[in-house]
């Protein structure tokens, strides 16, 4: 029974990218510090360590890779870094294999100072770099991918950070990380950052992008089983650690991403150890429009809670106090205290009939009698 994938995704790590000025590539001679070597799929380059072993096969269809996002330092790009767990981050042809591994092992024991440069690279004796090679298992790269790469010079093997173009073979190590690169019998390692003036060395390749160069970090845990696209029909293989496709079958579970978008969604990934170059390496990506900068999100004051008016006092019932009693012709309220009107002069003494009266409708005015002055008269009016 076979074990599951483990490790969909990884990480993203800071590694920069050169100018993509053409090279002198080709030369036999040791990598000078702050050069990157540009390897197209075939080609040997320089200081090859044995002839290649690459079989002939169908290319993989190229899918869409996101671009890598800018450098935390402002000086490059921060280089996509994903798990050698990743479904469909290889290709391969079912019950093929896209390396003769035997002969590779076969060159190698055939030149003993090219074996023991090849083992102290890789870390083994020279004894077990035949049983090194057959635990590895036979790819294809479906992307750009960098990588420290190794030339035989001087009898020893001389590190050089590489680009390996899409469509190259490789051997990939129990952990999903390319070890060996067939068409020249060249170790690999994982890449490290250049922190000096830089120079690519080579001729880029149609649809090169330095921005969408990856890095392929080993897996947390060993990969029993990896997760190849076909080159043939762009389906799915299993195909299981250490195997040359005799064991290749469909997967009995299908990955959740469509092999088109393993490299086009770049959420795929999560933030991770970064090495900062500190902008020694520097893209020159296709320009792009720019994206309106996201806007702070303030926070949000919730909205005051339009209270109800309080409830007036109620007052407790006070008995009126008693009225005192009036005339039945007034009104019941309180009389008013209005100024005394004047008496008119025009009134005499006697006079009866069509007697002047009071313009309130009270007593009848009456003159004084004799030796007694005569007094206003109060009115009260009714209110």
């Amino acid at each position: 029974m076979r074990s599951p994938m483990r490790g969909l995704y990884a990480t993203v790590a800071v590694l920069c990218l050169g100018p993509l000025a053409a090279g002198c590539g080709g030369d036999s001679r040791a990598a000078e510090p702050g050069e990157i070597l540009l390897q197209s799929l075939a080609a040997p380059g320089p200081d090859p360590f044995t002839a290649s072993t690459v079989t002939a096969g169908t290319p993989p269809a190229l899918p869409v890779v996101a671009g890598a996002p800018k450098s935390p330092s402002g000086g490059g790009v921060s280089l996509r870094t994903m798990s050698g767990a990743t479904p469909g981050l290889y290709a391969g042809i079912q019950g093929e294999a896209a390396c003769d591994v035997g002969r590779q092992a076969g060159l190698l024991a055939a030149d003993k100072r090219k074996a023991k440069a090849f083992a102290e690279a890789v870390g083994v004796e020279r004894s077990g770099v035949a049983a090194f090679l057959r635990g590895l298992t036979p790819v294809v790269l479906r992307v750009d991918v960098r990588v420290t790469g190794h030339g035989f010079h001087d009898g020893a093997a001389v590190a050089r950070q590489s680009v390996l173009q899409a469509g190259t073979a490789v051997l990939v190590d129990e952990f999903g990380a390319p070890r060996v690169r067939c068409a020249s019998g060249a170790p690999l390692k994982q890449p490290v950052a250049i922190r000096t003036a830089l120079v690519n060395k080579g001729e880029p390749w149609s649809g090169y992008r330095a921005d969408r160069v990856i890095v392929i970090k080993p897996a947390a845990q060993a990969v029993n089983n990896l997760l190849l696209v076909s080159a043939v029909d762009n389906g799915w293989i299993e195909r299981p650690g250490g195997t040359e496709g005799e064991d290749d079958a469909g997967p009995a579970v299908l990955p959740p991403v469509d092999p088109d978008e393993v490299f086009g969604d770049p959420s795929r990934t999560a933030p991770g150890g970064a090495v900062d170059s500190a902008g020694a390496e520097r893209a020159t990506p296709e320009p792009r429009p720019s994206a309106a900068p996201p806007q702070p999100q303030l926070p949000v004051e919730p909205a005051p809670v339009q209270s109800a008016p309080p409830e007036p006092p109620v007052e407790p019932d006070v008995p009126a106090a008693p009225q005192p009693d009036l005339p039945a012709d007034l009104d019941q309220g309180v009389p008013d205290i209005v100024e005394p009107e004047p008496v008119d002069p025009g009134l005499t003494a006697g006079s009866e009939a069509g007697q002047e009266q009071d313009p309130v409708g009270t007593e009848p005015f009456a003159p004084a009698g004799p030796g007694q002055e005569s007094l206003p008269e109060t009115h009260v009016l009714p209110r």
